[in-house]
């Protein structure tokens, strides 16, 4: 079953997952990262929008320490068929700009949520959260250009197990 395996194994198997160069803006970004699941029947063609219309509200909130960020949008968004976590690796660095407390936001590394199953959400969240702490593993996921390149990360770099 799909439980026993890793956040970052479920991406490569489902194959949530893209390596690019540049992107223009945080936006195209955004887009980007829910390629993956488009062509994977995931979420509508259009599912991103709802991602750049909350952080344009909200602000770049869901980019995190060592250039990660986490695009979602709000509960029961439309378009949003199965829960999922996308990846996207962007070489260059991505400016989503100045928090409310001005300070700069960048990413090169998305990890873009879906969610359709609230526990199954929570699950990624949690696992994602071990991901977004271990920055031995980031640093390696930032030269990924395969999908074996996110597995051999994850081999040498394990993220922290909860075992409750």
């Amino acid at each position: 079953m799909d439980t026993e395996k890793s956040i970052l194994q479920k991406i490569v198997e489902r194959g949530h997952y893209k390596f690019v160069d540049h992107v223009d803006s945080w936006q195209e970004g955004v887009r980007i990262s829910t390629d993956s699941l488009v062509e994977t029947g995931y979420v509508s063609p259009d599912y991103y929008k709802q991602i750049v219309a909350c952080i344009e509200k909200y602000g770049p909130y869901m980019v995190y320490e060592h250039e990660v960020a986490m695009p979602h949008t709000q509960e029961n968004a439309v378009g949003a068929y199965k829960t999922a976590v996308g990846f996207l690796r962007v070489k260059d660095v991505v400016d989503f700009g100045e928090d409310e407390d001005g300070e700069k936001k960048h990413a090169k590394l998305f990890f873009t949520l879906v969610a359709s199953d609230p526990n199954e959400h929570l699950d990624n969240m949690q696992a994602l959260m071990s991901v977004f702490t271990n920055y031995p593993l980031l640093d390696a996921l930032q030269e990924a250009n395969t999908p074996e390149d996110i597995l051999k990360a994850e081999a040498d770099y394990p993220p922290e197990e909860d075992d409750d």
